[in-house]
Parts: C-alpha cells; sequence; structure tokens
C-alpha cells in the first residue's frame, strides 16, 4: 500500500476506508487509475476489515475475490470500503466499494465486489 501511496483513512469494527489518491505511477494509458490498483486498495479495505473483528493473534489472507469495474476509476482520489457482511470462525465474507472521489466532493461508485478471507495464526 505505501509503495501505491495509498493510506488508512477509517477504521472501525468490521468496516475500513482506504484512499488513493491519483498520481501518474497509478495511471494506465487513458489518464484513469489503473485496475490493478483499484482492486489492490479494495482487497486491503476487505482484508483489514475482516481483521478488526479477530483477535489479536490472528492474521487473515483472501481465499478469493470478485471485483466488477463499473466505471472508468477517475478523480482526485479512489476511496475502498471494506465491510464485513458475515464474519465465521475460519472464513470471513466482505463488501468491497470503491469510489472516484471529485474536487467538488461528488462521488461515483467505480468498482463493486465481494471477498472471501480465512483467519490464520500467527506462527511463533
Amino acid at each position: 500500500m505505501a509503495h501505491l501511496g495509498a493510506r488508512l483513512t477509517h477504521i472501525s469494527p468490521g468496516r475500513v476506508h482506504i484512499v488513493l489518491p491519483a498520481r501518474p505511477e497509478v495511471t494506465q494509458q487513458h489518464g484513469y487509475i489503473h485496475a490493478g490498483a483499484t482492486s489492490a486498495i479494495a482487497d486491503s479495505a476487505g482484508g483489514y476489515a475482516a481483521l478488526t473483528l479477530f483477535d489479536e493473534d490472528s492474521e487473515v489472507l483472501t481465499v478469493e475475490y470478485k471485483i466488477n469495474l463499473l466505471a472508468p476509476a477517475a478523480g482526485t482520489h479512489l476511496e475502498a470500503t471494506g465491510t464485513v457482511l458475515k464474519s465465521g470462525r475460519t472464513l470471513t465474507v466482505c463488501q468491497l466499494e470503491v469510489h472516484g472521489i471529485q474536487n467538488d466532493g461528488a462521488r461515483q461508485l467505480v468498482a463493486h465486489g465481494q471477498q472471501t478471507l480465512i483467519r490464520a495464526q500467527i506462527r511463533q
């Protein structure tokens, strides 16, 4: 996330927001933020959202995720939101949303997805 320039902006139980500023390093040939960067912040937001509900000795790994790119990822920055839908003993399911945010605060949903994560114990 540091390499992309993304940062956590909101953390609460079962919900995390990550912001990615638009910069040339994360854009594709048409000037939109690349689908890889869009997907990466969505995946991380869901993973951190799941982690907020785990005990301190647990880690999280993505088992699978599906993301639909709904519109070109444009704006001054993207905001990814990961929301836990169901936290289980082993598997957790999250909803993923990414919005493009304009200078005037206008928001457009640019990606939507779902993710399954597995709880893993920290190796000591």
